[in-house]
């Protein structure tokens, strides 16, 4: 990546809103919407510092020459390494991932570069060994944060991971043959994972929701159309278990990529 300035806030380096969303290849409004739908999980002074009134008029000015901050702004969120990598988590992307990865080597620890031309062919050659264990545990490091980050982060709306993990689904049935019987028994594996995980009878709750919206009136066809999915929009902590399932499918079968 290309050298960027550092900024700092509080002695911690700091990034923008737009700086995330511009390094992240997604949008301010969806950088702002993730912290809004997930605030339990940010910690001010930790993972971000929220400026307005004297001290945003002063980092305005220590920031002037460099249009960081638009003049217009009424407050705004300055981003730590560790709120700019809960982003990147949330994200879920491998341009998030990868940046992530980046900034933190060139920006968030930036180390400096040893001239070994000087050096014996010996050292130079043990130099050249350590830089390659160094980069080899940098991508080991890489992959499990992203297994981790994906049992960690819940979709920011209903709508959100209702739509992913049905597109992540067809995606790994078309691997496994791309047929109506494919894309059954991708759900009833991961369904049956739900209920290993959860402690719970999809099947069974998915009858007692149907019987409650007999009581009720609801049609006949509604109710048909009521499924394992809806189930577990009815409890937030499935929807954790069965976003994460998802997508450790997804990774598994090789079909997540920049979409998520």
């Amino acid at each position: 990546m290309n050298e960027l300035k550092q900024v700092k806030f509080n002695n911690e380096l700091i990034l923008t809103t737009e700086q995330l969303a511009d390094f992240y290849g997604t949008t301010s409004r969806r950088i702002t919407d993730n912290f809004n739908a997930n605030r339990t999980k940010f910690v001010e002074g930790t993972h971000y510092f929220h400026l307005e009134g004297d001290q945003l008029k002063a980092f305005k000015n220590q920031t002037r020459k460099t249009g960081l901050v638009n003049e217009h702004a009424g407050a705004i969120n300055l981003w730590t390494k560790r709120g700019a990598s809960r982003h990147s988590k949330m994200l879920g992307t491998n341009q998030a991932w990868d940046m992530f990865d980046q900034l933190e080597e060139n920006y968030f620890n930036p180390k400096s570069h040893l001239n070994t031309s000087g050096l014996s062919p010996e050292l130079q050659f043990m130099q050249g060994v350590v830089d390659k264990l160094a980069a080899s545990e940098r991508t080991q490091h890489r992959l499990e944060n992203k297994i981790d980050g994906v049992s960690e982060i819940v979709a920011t709306s209903t709508m959100d991971w209702r739509n992913e993990t049905s597109h992540l689904i067809s995606k790994i049935a078309r691997q496994q043959g791309n047929t109506g019987e494919s894309y059954k028994m991708t759900r009833n594996d991961i369904y049956d994972e739900v209920d290993r995980r959860g402690g719970v009878s999809l099947k069974t709750r998915l009858t007692n929701l149907r019987r409650r919206m007999a009581e009720e009136g609801t049609s006949k066809t509604q109710r048909k159309n009521t499924t394992k999915v809806d189930v577990i929009a009815h409890d937030k902590k499935l929807i954790e278990i069965y976003t994460a399932i998802v997508k450790e499918y997804a990774i598994r079968y090789q079909v997540w990529n920049e979409e998520y």
